[in-house]
């Protein structure tokens, strides 16, 4: 006999829906008619609108969400967790509070509202220094992280949660993405303050301001637009399908493609040189990307994303220069939405 979900259709909750990868996310879900409804949920209510979306406000950080969050999954057949605070960089225990504690209240809230499934963000930074060539590692690389960085620590942190998650809830269908890194137009402003800050000028991304690109060893990573990875969450969501999934576009990018991309030469460059540099403006405040994030990127394996492929029929659309060129598009015109983490405005 059928569920009443599915004849009823299926209600999904998603948290962090109004970042980058959580409006494609959403909009994936609300376009699929086997799902009728979504709880979006927040730190600050967007005055953005889309058919079949409810938003609802938590803070994952402080200790009274977890009421909050089993009431709001209660009865939905599937959670997506997206929720990540990437700063205050110079202040770790800031985002291990919002993203290792936060996201251990949802995964709490989910066995307790008896949410049969849970797909949960995790990324290319939870695995450990691995080759850079192709084919790439698959989805038992060992996911240790690079211990120096704060995004990589904590995504590996989560990881080793999950494992324990699944052994005492095995009843519960837990999905684990591992993209690369994840660009579309209307994110540019996100992450321009997320990686050079507030007052860098969209226009410095001009060919003629950016004559060449530096080629460092290890500058070898891989891109995805946004919402090819959407709809691998999607796929996730309403197939009978567990475990990691790499997810990742073509080609790996390094310096010979940015400078195709920027219309600039390409240079040799000390990789102690650039981090030098990159180190003394992080100390100043200047740029909130820090050097052990730099460190990690230059370690990160290449991905090989057959398995999504295969289990959940996943092609992406775009190629990795297509989510690029979009992310410098946005950056240039000062693209966004109307939630907080992707409101835009034109700098350059």
């Amino acid at each position: 006999m059928e569920s009443n979900s599915r004849r009823q259709g299926r209600r999904v909750v998603v948290t962090g829906a109004t970042g980058n990868v959580g409006t494609s996310v959403v909009r994936a879900l609300v376009q699929d008619p086997q799902i009728t409804s979504v709880l979006a949920l927040a730190r600050r209510r967007p005055a953005l609108e889309i058919p079949k979306v409810e938003w609802g406000t938590v803070d994952l950080s402080r200790a009274e969400s977890e009421d909050q969050l089993t009431d709001f999954v209660r009865g939905a057949d599937a959670v997506v967790h997206l929720a990540w605070r990437f700063q205050p960089t110079h202040d770790p225990v800031v985002t291990w509070q919002s993203n290792v504690l936060g996201s251990r209240r949802v995964f709490e809230a989910v066995a307790r509202g008896a949410v049969p499934a849970l797909v949960h963000a995790s990324s290319v930074g939870a695995y450990s220094p691995g080759p850079k060539d192709e084919p790439g590692v698959d989805e038992d690389w060992p996911t240790d992280g690079w211990p120096d960085a704060a995004y990589c620590r904590e995504k590996a942190y989560l990881e080793r949660v999950l494992d324990t998650f699944e052994l005492r809830h095995p009843h519960i269908r837990v999905v684990r993405m591992r993209p690369g890194f994840l660009f579309k137009e209307t994110a540019a402003p996100e992450q321009r303050r997320i990686f050079a800050g507030r007052h860098v000028p969209g226009n410095l991304l001009r060919p003629d301001l950016l004559p060449f690109v530096p080629d460092l060893e290890g500058l070898r990573f891989q891109v995805l637009h946004t919402d090819d990875a959407a709809e691998a969450y999607r796929l996730a969501v309403l197939r009978d399908v567990r475990g990691p999934f790499n997810l990742a576009a073509s080609p790996v990018i390094d310096a010979h493609a940015l400078a195709g991309l920027l219309g600039a030469r390409i240079v040799r460059v000390p990789r102690t040189l650039v981090r030098t540099v990159l180190a003394g403006a992080w100390r100043a405040h200047a740029v909130p990307a820090s050097p052990h994030l730099f460190d990690a990127v230059l370690r990160l394996p290449v991905l090989d994303s057959g398995r999504a492929r295969h289990l959940l029929d996943w092609q992406p659309v775009h190629t990795s220069e297509d989510a690029l060129k979009a992310f410098l598009r946005g950056v240039r015109e000062g693209a966004g939405e109307d939630t907080a983490p992707l409101a835009g405005r034109k700098i350059g």
